[in-house]
């Protein structure tokens, strides 16, 4: 990639070195995202494996932004776009494998879905809840994500990853400081790989269970809309889309994004709805569960980016 005027980022990522991935400035950040909407990413890279992503770091000077995207089912970038360089952890990252002893190998950018099926069709149970997560292993890692009875925390031996200073990094279970949506390994670091622990199962049996959740999802959630997955963390004790539907907010629009009918801790963007007006629906679902219930609801969607500025 050659240098290119006005965009400094740009021009710094020109001049590292040895490099392999493939790099792209001003690239568009709405078709990476479940949304489609958001501004550009100053820079957008996706490594050729997990050597490249650690020398691109080491090179990377420290105050450039780093925004790490899988699928982009949780992500909403604002219509400013991406202020520093969005990785993208592609095909490379996406190798799935049952192990002996009842283990699964992911790489950080496969899908839950796909983890899912390699561990059923292998007859590895515990691990079909990831059927019901619309991400990423990297995602999951990152917000011990989790959907029907089971998360993360539950089956993971350990993951593997890169810091910001380009070191590789190994967590132990222990090492992720796993609760409620979240780990505590820091921001910085981009995960690249995990391995599950499961238990013998019967394929048949798992592959039942998965349909049930198949099922289950469709029959209960918005599926194959634009939207980014549970849009509130549940509070302590409560469920996010009770205290939204109790607010008089299932429905509810600010131009063509809207609260699902179907599943009010949804978002929906029906087909031209900015990154504003998702995220100040969002606050404004906030605003009157607030003032409903008292229970300040916390955003699990990331929210990233510059605001656009007007003119």
């Amino acid at each position: 990639m050659s240098a290119i005027s006005g965009n400094p980022v740009a021009d710094i990522v020109a001049g590292l070195d040895g490099i392999r991935g493939d790099l792209e400035a001003n690239a568009p950040m709405a078709p990476l995202s479940w949304f489609r909407a958001g501004g550009p990413a100053d820079v957008l890279f996706t490594p050729a494996d997990a050597d490249d992503l650690a020398s691109f770091l080491r090179q990377l000077p420290a105050p450039v932004p780093v925004l790490v995207v899988g699928l982009g089912s949780n992500l909403l970038v604002r219509d400013g776009g991406f202020g520093g360089v969005v990785i993208r952890l592609g095909k490379p990252f996406a190798a799935i494998a049952a192990l002996d002893g009842h283990r699964v190998s992911a790489g950080a950018g496969a899908p839950d879905v796909k983890v899912a099926n390699v561990a059923a069709k292998a007859g590895i149970a515990g691990l079909s809840f990831m059927r019901g997560i619309p991400g990423a292993i990297g995602g999951a890692l990152r917000m011990n994500g989790g959907a029907y009875g089971g998360e993360t925390a539950d089956v993971l031996v350990e993951a593997r990853g890169v810091d910001r200073s380009g070191a590789l990094r190994v967590f132990s279970h222990a090492d992720m400081g796993f609760s409620y949506r979240h780990s505590d390994v820091a921001e910085d670091v981009i995960f690249t790989q995990a391995l599950f622990q499961g238990r013998p199962g019967d394929p048949a049996e798992i592959a039942r269970e998965m349909a049930q959740i198949t099922d289950a999802r469709s029959a209960s959630q918005p599926v194959n809309t634009r939207t980014g997955g549970s849009t509130f963390k549940n509070p302590p004790g409560r469920k996010a889309w009770e205290l939204v539907d109790a607010a008089g907010c299932r429905g509810l629009r600010r131009g063509a994004a809207q609260v699902s009918e179907l599943h009010c801790n949804f978002l929906v963007n029906h087909g031209g709805a900015s990154a504003a007006d998702i995220e100040e629906l969002g606050e404004e679902v906030r605003r009157r569960v607030l003032e409903n219930s008292g229970v300040r609801l916390e955003w699990e969607i990331r929210r990233v980016g510059r605001a656009l500025l007007p003119g």
